[in-house]
């Protein structure tokens, strides 16, 4: 099984180097994963840092989509930005958020504790990785598919306020 790792166009080196730590690797391990590829951003791993890989190890900077490496993905463990939190669960992937608590002002934490709330992902952050991938074996039968868009809901607001 694969888990596909994302930090967007964001800087996020701690989620980035936690994923590839020795007890999230086995956690990973333990729970049937068997490969991991990394959308690393900003931040290049060393490659000593990745020579003692429990996981089939990949990464890469950016690409104009992600759209694949979520569709082959079994998990995704995201930042908790809005645009990659939609796309990956429209896609039906289960999804783990971390929030990125170094930044200011961090306005991502309300989403993300709004789609946990709403039971359609576990959210966390980097320092409770390996607990909020627990809580996520643990609930990941509880997680609820995120609902299709309902294109008519903005043209009947339109309309009434139209008056048509």
């Amino acid at each position: 099984m694969r888990v596909f790792v994302t930090v967007g166009t964001t800087q996020f080196d701690s989620l980035v180097t936690r994923v590839c730590s020795q007890d999230i690797q086995s956690e990973l391990l333990g729970l049937g994963y068997t490969s991991m590829v990394v959308q690393t951003g900003k931040f290049c791993p060393s490659p000593d840092s990745l020579s003692n890989t429990e996981l089939e190890l990949s990464w890469y900077d950016y690409k104009p989509s992600l759209s694949q490496d979520i569709s082959s993905a079994d998990l995704v463990i995201s930042h908790a930005g809005a645009g990659t939190c939609i796309e990956v669960l429209e896609a039906g992937k289960p999804l783990i958020v971390i929030v990125n608590d170094q930044l200011m002002g961090n306005h991502q934490v309300e989403l993300a504790e709004r789609l946990a709330l709403d039971s359609y992902l576990v959210c966390g952050t980097v320092s409770t990785l390996q607990e909020t991938i627990e809580k996520f074996s643990q609930e990941k039968s509880n997680l609820q598919p995120y609902p299709k868009p309902d294109g008519t809901i903005f043209s009947s607001f339109l309309n009434q306020l139209m008056q048509v």
